[in-house]
């Protein structure tokens, strides 16, 4: 899988693949203007259709179930975690603002395990780069999975990286990562939203 684009230097955007440029050369002016704008519209809508999938998530309500297909076989729902705080985090290994969120997430989880920190890392890396998503989850501390689609039931498509969502003891969804700006998980998020849970052994 490839980016699409980057619109923020602190995110990666994957939107659909419009291909209207490379036409170019064997289209009038006129035509090309056409195309190209109608494959920004499907763009636009394809974003539209993604963020209106994960309407479904409410903060406060029982998080959708996820089930984490690790590297060694493993299968690790959301749903048997209860009792611990998750973070569901999505990620891939071409994805530079990743390289930067995964160690702090890793830190973080070693340092918390024994307050009941679980944290779940979703690859969408294809399977012909399985070697390197073998290499970056042999540095971190929480488990790691192939994602098979993007499209994750509920939560929506994939459509940037890094997305996180916290699930809190009770199994309820208590920090929706589509709504973070920079999305990638940072010390003070961590501090202001995972912290009170963790402390929160009810």
């Amino acid at each position: 899988m490839g980016i699409r684009s980057s619109r923020s230097p602190q995110r990666v955007d994957m939107d659909a693949d419009a291909g209207a440029g490379a036409a170019l050369p064997a289209l009038r002016r006129r035509g090309w203007l056409r195309g190209a704008g109608a494959a920004c519209a499907a763009v636009g809508l394809s974003s539209i259709a993604s963020r209106a999938w994960a309407n479904g998530l409410r903060v406060g309500e029982p998080a959708p179930p996820l089930v984490l297909h690790t590297l060694d076989g493993r299968n690790i729902a959301t749903g048997d975690l209860r009792g611990r705080v998750v973070i569901a985090t999505f990620w891939a290994t071409w994805c530079a603002p990743c390289r930067e969120e995964l160690p702090l997430l890793s830190a973080y989880a070693a340092r918390h395990a024994a307050d009941g920190l679980q944290v779940l890392g979703f690859s969408l890396d294809g399977a012909d780069s399985l070697n390197q998503v073998r290499a970056v989850a042999a540095s971190l501390s929480f488990p790691v999975g192939l994602l098979p689609s993007p499209w994750v039931p509920v939560y929506g498509r994939i459509w940037r990286l890094p997305v996180s969502f916290v699930i809190d003891r009770a199994g309820r969804l208590a920090h929706d990562g589509w709504s973070d700006d920079p999305p990638e998980m940072t010390a003070e998020r961590l501090r202001r939203v995972v912290d009170p849970l963790l402390a929160n052994r009810a």
